[in-house]
Formats: structure tokens, C-alpha cells, sequence
């Protein structure tokens, strides 16, 4: 049996996960959350050289608490770290998080996006990120939405709208694999100004259009229109439904990265703060620890490079884009 993508073809084919989005279109900006029906081992990895997050120190292998309640990646810069505020507030009023004492303390690690220059209204009173990360929680289900929505909603690349992505794939262990990703990358997408993607190889059906790898290639040089704004990052999740632990988590997530490598170029710029969270439910045992760590790892990469090629095919136009979408072009 060969791997093939899961039923919805979404992170969520990971069963025991929801994600949830919430967007304010005149800011141009959101939240994508992702929450487990119960809390989840986890991991991080950075690669990019301008991140920003919280709780990440955690996650480190050699750290005490292994498991947390959800994921968050916002828009909004250092703005959008308030996102997970809202998440953990929700959290906390359903008795959820780390137990101490009588206390109940979500645990919810983000990270952020830079999207305050793409058009939106930014001129807020009051941060609005707790606010739309509270949305995201209540709204999180097994299926969402992709493109223009959540963290991708104000998203863009080196010349085309960003956006948010998924995909998933089955592996012939039964074992599942998805990602998620929100993409606002300094890099492209694209081959040139054509319609072929980077991540083309990888695609499964005609899940970003079907249009086979380009035929010609040209230079690598990127275009200015983000080179010299600090104004980007890629963060994304990728998540499995099997056993493994916070070192475990930590691996998965830098296999990850090549998916950015394959279908962004360039990428892990210092102007990006490229991040991958990787989740782990629990569901199934490793049979083989060695095979299956590394055969989870390039199913990793492999859908985070068509999820992030899906993110940009599905975003869609709004009033005031700075940049066109793939389907004006190409659609």
C-alpha cells in the first residue's frame, strides 16, 4: 500500500485534533489554533533568524512539563504573541491545563507572524489578538477552512498573497502525519513569475492545481519585494498520531523544515523567523523506533511542502491587497 493523504487531507486527519481560525479583515490579520481533545507531547524547532514566541523554552527535551493543550500561530508581530493569552483563558474556564494544586494552568505555546504592512487598518485602541484567539478556540473543529483565513489572512510571499495550508498523508503503517502552516514567506513560491510550484514533485492529485513540476528554471534571485523589510516568517505544525517523546517531537519538527526548503525559496532567511511545532497524540506505538522516526520525518517534510503549496494556491483577493493572489494570475 503506498502513503496517500488522509480523508480530509488536513492536520486534523490526526485524530483528537481541531483547529480553529478567527480573522479580523479590516486589521488583515489572524489566528489559527490547535487544540487536542486532550493534551498532546510537543515539540520545536527554529530556523529562521527573527522568530518571536512564548512558551517555547519548554519544549526543550530536557524540560519537566512534556505535554501541552494547544498550539497557536497568529499574525500581528509581537502584537499577535497575545493571542495564546486568549487561548489559555479559554482553556482554563473548560477546567482544562497543567495541574497545580487546585490551580489548572493551560500550557500554549505561539508564535507569531509579521503582517503589519500589508494594508490593513493597524491603527487599534486595544491588541486584538486576545480577542481572536479566544474566537479561534471557540470556533475549532475537525475541518477548516484554507488560504485566506486565520494566521494566513494577511500573509504574503516574495509575490503573491500568502496564506494558510494542510495537508496529510497516510502512511503504509497506518501511522498518519499532517501539517499545518501559515506562510508568509521573504521567499517564493513559484518558479519564476509561472504558475508551477516549487513543491509541484510532491503534489498528490491535483491538490494545488495538478500542473506538474515547471519545465525551465530561472535564476535564484529573489524578488525585492520583501528583501529588505524584517516583514516575514513561515510557522507552521506538523503532527502524528503516534507515540513519541519531547525528543522525538523536537526531531520531527527539524525534518520538517526540509518541506519549507523544497517548496520556498530561498527560505530560513535572516529576515524570516521560520518555526515548526510538531504534536504528537499517542494513539499508536513506534513498532520500529529507528524506520519509523525517520520515515515520519520525511512525511513531515513532504506535506509541509505541499501544505505550504496549497496555502497560496487557495488565498483568495480582498480590497487594498499589496499583492496579487495566485488565481488572478494563474486560476
Amino acid at each position: 500500500m503506498s502513503a496517500q493523504p488522509g480523508p480530509l487531507n488536513l492536520i486534523t486527519d490526526i485524530a483528537g485534533l481541531r483547529v480553529g481560525n478567527a480573522q479580523d479583515d479590516g486589521i488583515r490579520t489572524g489566528v489559527t489554533v490547535v487544540v487536542g481533545d486532550a493534551p498532546f507531547t510537543a515539540g520545536v524547532h527554529v530556523m529562521g533568524g527573527a522568530p518571536g514566541t512564548r512558551e517555547t523554552d519548554l519544549l526543550a527535551p530536557d524540560k519537566t512539563v512534556e505535554q501541552v493543550d494547544a498550539l497557536v500561530l497568529s499574525g500581528g508581530s509581537a502584537f499577535g504573541l497575545d493571542a495564546a493569552s486568549g487561548v489559555a483563558d479559554g482553556l482554563r474556564a473548560q477546567g482544562r491545563g497543567f495541574a497545580v494544586g487546585n490551580q489548572r494552568v493551560p500550557i500554549v505555546p505561539g508564535a507569531i507572524l509579521f503582517d503589519l504592512l500589508n494594508g490593513g487598518d493597524k491603527d487599534w485602541s486595544d491588541n486584538p489578538y486576545k480577542r481572536l484567539g479566544q474566537q479561534a478556540l471557540d470556533g475549532a473543529a475537525p475541518t477548516f477552512d484554507l488560504g485566506s483565513v486565520g494566521a494566513g489572512t494577511g500573509a504574503t510571499t516574495a509575490n503573491l498573497k500568502g496564506g494558510l495550508g494542510s495537508a496529510s498523508l497516510r502512511l503504509p503503517s497506518g501511522q498518519m502525519v499532517g501539517a499545518l502552516v501559515a506562510v508568509n514567506a521573504l521567499g517564493s513560491a513559484i518558479v519564476g513569475d509561472g504558475p508551477h510550484f516549487w513543491a509541484a514533485p510532491f503534489e498528490m492529485g491535483a491538490e494545488f492545481g495538478g500542473l506538474g513540476p515547471a519545465t525551465t528554471y530561472p535564476d535564484l534571485q529573489t524578488p525585492s519585494t520583501k528583501r529588505l523589510q524584517h516583514a516575514n516568517t513561515t510557522i507552521g505544525v506538523v503532527a502524528t498520531d503516534t507515540t513519541l517523546t519531547q525528543a522525538q517531537c523536537t526531531r520531527l519538527a527539524t525534518s520538517a523544515h526540509d518541506g519549507f526548503a523544497r517548496a520556498l525559496l530561498p527560505s530560513h532567511t535572516p529576515m524570516d523567523g521560520d518555526l515548526i511545532f510538531a504534536a504528537a497524540t499517542g494513539d499508536k506505538p513506534l513498532a520500529e523506533p529507528v524506520a519509523d522516526t525517520l520515515m515520519l520525518g520525511h512525511a513531515a517534510a513532504t506535506c509541509m511542502a505541499r501544505a505550504i503549496a496549497r496555502a497560496v494556491f487557495r488565498a483568495r483577493p480582498a480590497d487594498g491587497d499589496t499583492l496579487p493572489c495566485w488565481s488572478d494570475l494563474h486560476g
